[in-house]
């Protein structure tokens, strides 16, 4: 009775607000940060002298210890409070900035990477798992919309406002702008960050541990090492990992199943809308960042833009959808998700579609608008389905619940850029094999047309999307 008194009167006390911004603002950056770096890619490779198969490590090695430890994630939540994982995840970013900002070397570079994506890998179900925990059922759609601006206008602003430092102080500027950031956040959270999880502190299984981090890692590494153009989807450098990670995922699902107390309880998909939502937010996602590897691809090499002016036109579209997140966020807590996720997958279909007949000759303005409609779906769908697939599960499995959501968004990364690019690389190899060697606009035409082959990937995805979505149902809590 005294302990229940006892919790009771601490969550009585807890200030949720302070903490969602705490948490929103470090998440901000370790998204940030994701893409920020792709706009000094070149200006690495000239430093150092490396390939384009290397400085792609960067990117890679990032998603492959979001791969490996988003799983894990769980775990952490339910072994240290709430406070030690966000100084840890604050730390983690902060070492890794300042070794990006002072490396002499690519490998430190590396490094930093590396180190940061620690950081964000613990930021992110934190947050999730915290904020289902802080407000109330009626509130969550607000709050998660919120959370949803930040997620998408994070890698949004990232690419035109780096290409900005990059131009002006180099690329160590972009490490360097992290720190201050990072720096107040942690102060912000050192003041206002309170534990609010429960701690158990389950059996640690090595053998899952294991199993987890080769299947997530093995997934992640084979389909980036496709889409980066380190080999082909015949080569064994791919092939190979992706195999033995799906074996591991196998065994490591049948592991989770048998245990009383598994790392990951992989239950939680007995709840309907649950695996609906987490189809959705998988779906989404692959569309989400195949076109954001896509449309940078064709704005410099099939409209000839420049960096900067590439960053610019896609900045109205993050921007849209970031303000539109928290709009969703509130019609869903009125309405709920199927009006909403249902027309968010009929704008994303017509617009992928439109895509997919884009040329060298398609105006600047059309682009915009496109892109920003396609982010308005978007937000209509990424929130509102990852709310009411987790107000399905009992508050016992939130930290299970944002960790599944949470890595299956970094597969579908590797998934979707993987696949977009290969289809993309074999659509501009056809149209230069069939063109006309005397056609001086050869290039920028054969990227457009893999381009456009490669939209069709996104459509068919979002065809798929909109199907799943007629079955969702609002969840009662």
């Amino acid at each position: 009775m005294s302990n229940t008194s006892h919790t009771q009167t601490e969550q009585a006390k807890i200030r949720p607000v302070p903490i969602a911004i705490a948490l929103m603002i470090g998440a901000f950056i370790g998204l940030f940060s994701e893409t920020a770096l792709n706009m000094a890619f070149t200006n690495i490779m000239e430093q150092f002298q490396i390939e384009p198969h290397v400085v792609q490590w960067l990117t890679t090695g990032y998603l492959l210890v979001l791969g490996i430890l988003v799983p894990i994630s769980g775990l952490l939540l339910q072994w240290f409070t709430t406070r030690q994982l966000f100084i840890a995840s604050l730390t983690f970013s902060i070492i890794g900035a300042l070794i990006g900002a002072f490396a002499p070397s690519f490998e430190l570079i590396l490094l930093s990477r590396l180190v940061q994506a620690i950081g964000t890998a613990l930021l992110l179900p934190l947050m999730t798992n915290v904020i289902l925990l802080i407000f109330p059922p009626n509130k969550r759609g607000t709050v998660m919309g919120t959370m949803g601006l930040v997620i998408m206008c994070a890698p949004a602003v990232g690419p035109t406002l780096a290409g900005l430092l990059v131009d002006s102080w180099g690329w160590q500027s972009i490490f360097w702008m992290f720190i201050p950031v990072l720096l107040f956040t942690l102060i912000f959270g050192l003041i206002f960050m309170q534990n609010v999880s429960t701690i158990t502190k389950p059996k640690i299984d090595i053998i899952s541990i294991s199993l987890s981090t080769i299947g997530f890692g093995g997934i992640v590494y084979g389909f980036s090492s496709a889409g980066e153009g380190a080999g082909s989807w015949g080569e064994i450098n791919v092939l190979l990992p992706i195999i033995v990670g799906f074996v591991s995922l196998i065994l490591f699902v049948i592991r989770q199943l048998k245990m009383e107390q598994p790392m990951l309880d992989l239950r939680v998909f007995k709840f309907p809308m649950f695996s609906i939502s987490t189809l959705m937010v998988f779906i989404c996602m692959m569309i989400i960042l195949s076109s954001a590897i896509l449309l940078p691809l064709y704005l410099k090499g099939g409209l000839l833009m420049t960096a900067l002016a590439a960053g610019l036109v896609l900045l109205p579209g993050g921007f849209i959808n970031g303000i539109m997140s928290p709009i969703t966020g509130r019609l869903f807590d009125r309405f709920g998700p199927k009006y909403l996720v249902m027309p968010g997958f009929i704008l994303t279909t017509v617009m992928t579609f439109l895509f997919t007949n884009i040329s060298t000759d398609t105006s600047t303005i059309t682009v915009i608008f496109m892109h920003a409609i396609l982010f308005i779906g978007v937000a209509m769908i990424m929130m509102p389905s990852q709310t009411n697939g987790l107000n399905q599960l009992p508050k016992q499995n939130y930290p299970d619940g944002s960790a599944i959501m949470n890595t299956l968004s970094q597969i579908a990364g590797a998934i979707g850029t993987a696949v977009a690019v290969s289809i993309m690389a074999a659509g501009q190899a056809g149209y230069i094999a069939a063109a006309s060697s005397n056609n001086p606009n050869v290039m920028p035409e054969a990227l457009t047309a893999g381009v456009q082959n490669a939209f069709l990937f996104a459509f068919i995805a979002s065809i798929i999307g909109l199907i799943v979505s007629f079955f969702v149902k609002r969840v009662k809590v």
